[in-house]
């Protein structure tokens, strides 16, 4: 799976030869530096450019262009070299623009030789920048990894070169502008607008000739000698453009499909790069910002002010950007408030320490600065963050009302006007997330559809983020009310029949909290009771994956049964063990494990403490699972930073009827698409 990053997020490097692919959306000059174990360039002969693009384990492109493939093989890297600094740099010749902020946010990629990808990193938030460090791949006990790094400089490569302690860097900085500005003619153009249609294509680069991306030629005319990270079209001379290969089409933003089908090149036609879902190419800049604001005053923000093909799109980036921002912002305070606090304690020790202070007012006043410091750090420190808390408070205002049924709330306006949808959306939102130090700011938890995992909704006796204790018997109902919420949701963003939905409810525990569903013609059977229920259920979902996963192995997925349900497959079980002997034990692991990769999904609602018989037995099904609670809960953490986020479900106002009104026009839906 890729592990798409964050700016100073790491990620392992599983192999040595690798591929480093770059989709920018305008031309753009790619580079890169070796450095040793601090980071130095030790000369010019260190960094590859297109003046330059060999060097012992690395090959870049050879000119500026809208899409890149660097070679690396870490094995034949020097062994003095400990970094390798992938730069990206705006020519300073033609029309193009001056500075990353007013183009799309570059994409990079590291794949292997197969076009796999292993990580991917958008470089999002630059702005007067014409030079940016993207990615550094370092060694680390032994191996190596890739950091997302994203710094950028406004004084372009000269500045970005001088930071890595280079000598010559001014000097080399216009040796590689100027080795550009002679190959810009052979540049490969940004990518064509947008059709109609939505599709996008991109002309087949013919086998010569300078205007589609090919190698341009030396003096003597000769195409240079072939790369051995060439692919084969390019050891024999017919040079593909970059970014353009044997293997087809890649994934150049977050979140496209990791297998997209490869296009073919009709003779004397064009390679199709469009899929069903995602584009191929890097996304458009967003749509013209508001007009800018007063002098001295923060940019007003935007609804779908983010990079991408759909204002859907454009939104679920801006969540997530918003997210980030107070990751950061948060930490940022965090980190200074730690550090007045050690501030304090270390001038404190200091008076302590020196027994004269002790006596008389000379203690009493050194004890009183250290208290004023630490007030007038901490009161900066808050500064920054109310001013950053504010401007995305501002922001999220702007966005919860724009924001698609999908990502909505459901007291949200939006879901007045609905209708079942034609096609499936890119992302569900599952709940909000919100931090202590801005509890103002909720930001909604959005997961990309379908699900990766399935959901396990805690009904476990806990205390909620208010300290508020709630008993086991409520916390089952709110548990499956949660449960009910939630597929209410993903019933209502899937076109008709093409979700269904199970339930198991061996003692009828849970009647009253899913009327909705049982009542309003949405699902599948109703709800499963008894032993045998639970068997028959389980058996058929279990028959389903195993047919599935036989068609997909065996190369022939149009080879299933007749009348058999391809719809994607959600089964909620209620009162987990109750009712489960050990082989519908078993079976339940094995729709956890194998089931979401052929469409099966399970949302459980249930106490561990109560399956706490089976021992060691279940503990690989609750780690498979998302936990979420019925009740706000500090128990997520985001990958980078660490903070504890609270959790907040999704659950319907009350005495609100919009999710019987969405699951009536689901269930009508249905029934006209069978006829």
């Amino acid at each position: 799976m890729t592990a798409e990053l964050t700016r100073g997020q790491n990620h392992p490097l599983p192999r040595a030869r690798l591929e480093i692919r770059v989709s920018a959306g305008t031309p753009v000059v790619a580079g890169a530096t070796l450095g040793d174990e601090n980071g130095t360039i030790h000369g010019v002969e260190w960094v590859a450019h297109p003046g330059a693009p060999v060097l012992p384990g690395l090959e870049v492109s050879r000119q500026a262009a809208a899409d890149h493939r660097l070679a690396v093989d870490l094995d034949a890297v020097p062994d003095a070299v400990h970094r390798v600094s992938v730069l990206l740099a705006l020519p300073v010749a033609g029309q193009g623009p001056a500075r990353f902020g007013a183009v799309a946010a570059p994409f990079t990629a590291v794949t292997g030789l197969d076009g796999e990808e292993v990580a991917s990193y958008t470089l999002t938030g630059l702005e007067s920048e014409s030079a940016v460090v993207a990615l550094e791949l370092y060694r680390r006990q032994g191996g190596w990894k890739v950091r997302a790094v994203g710094q950028g400089y406004a004084g372009g490569l000269a500045e970005l070169l001088a930071d890595q302690r280079l000598p010559e860097a001014h000097q080399l900085a216009g040796g590689i502008h100027e080795a550009v500005a002679r190959g810009l003619a052979r540049s490969v153009p940004a990518p064509p607008a947008r059709t109609a249609d939505g599709d996008r294509s991109r002309p087949a680069a013919p086998a010569h000739g300078p205007d589609h991306g090919t190698a341009p030629q030396g003096a003597t005319g000769r195409v240079p000698s072939a790369s051995p990270y060439d692919p084969p079209a390019a050891a024999s001379g017919a040079q593909p453009a970059d970014g353009q290969g044997e293997h087809g089409t890649q994934r150049p933003y977050p979140g496209g499909p990791a297998g997209a089908d490869r296009p073919s090149a009709p003779a004397g036609g064009a390679i199709d790069y469009s899929h069903p879902r995602r584009q191929s190419a890097a996304p458009p800049p967003p749509p013209p910002a508001a007009p800018p604001a007063e002098p001295g005053r923060p940019a007003r923000p935007v609804a779908g002010d983010a990079t991408g093909w759909s204002m859907e799109e454009r939104l679920y980036n801006q969540v997530w950007g918003m997210f980030e921002d107070l990751a950061r912002t948060t930490a940022a305070y965090r980190s200074a408030v730690d550090f007045a606090d050690s501030r304090r304690e270390k001038e404190l020790d200091q008076v302590l320490s020196d027994p004269r202070s002790r006596i008389g007012g000379q203690g009493d006043a050194a004890r009183e600065a250290a208290r004023e410091r630490y007030e007038q750090l901490v009161s900066r420190a808050r500064e920054v963050l109310d001013r950053d808390v504010a401007q995305l408070l501002a922001e999220a205002e702007v966005v919860e009302p724009a924001l698609p049924a999908a990502y909505a709330r459901w007291d949200n306006p939006v879901w007045h006007a609905y209708r079942v949808p034609m096609e499936i959306p890119m992302a569900l939102r599952l709940g909000d997330l919100h931090l202590p130090e801005a509890d103002r700011i909720r930001v909604p938890m959005l997961v990309r559809l379908p699900l990766e995992r399935g959901l396990w909704i805690d009904s476990g006796r806990s205390a909620s983020s208010d300290g508020a204790v709630t008993d086991s018997h409520e916390m089952r109902r709110l548990g499956l009310e949660t449960a009910v919420a939630h597929a209410a949701r993903l019933l209502a963003v899937y076109p008709a029949g093409e979700f269904t939905v199970h339930v198991i409810d061996p003692a009828g525990a849970g009647t009253q909290a899913l009327a909705p569903l049982a009542q309003g013609g949405v699902l599948a059977a109703p709800p499963a009771r008894g032993a045998a229920g639970v068997a028959d259920v389980l058996g058929r979902l279990t028959e389903r994956v195993d047919l599935v996963q036989m068609a997909l192995r065996g190369g022939a997925p149009d080879a299933l049964p007749p009348g058999l349900d391809t719809s994607q497959q959600l089964l909620i079980v209620n009162d987990f063990p109750h009712g489960f002997d050990d082989r519908a034990v078993n079976q339940l692991r094995y729709l956890a494990d194998e089931g979401p990769a052929v469409g099966v999904h399970l949302m459980m609602v249930a106490d561990r403490e109560e399956s706490a018989g089976y021992g060691p037995l279940l503990d690989p099904l609750w780690r498979s699972l998302l936990r979420l609670t019925p009740v706000p809960d500090d128990h997520l953490a985001d990958p980078w930073v660490g903070h504890a986020w609270t959790y907040e479900p999704p659950l319907v106002p009350p005495g609100s009827q919009v999710l019987r009104q969405v699951l009536a026009q689901v269930a009508a839906a249905r029934i006209s698409w069978r006829r």
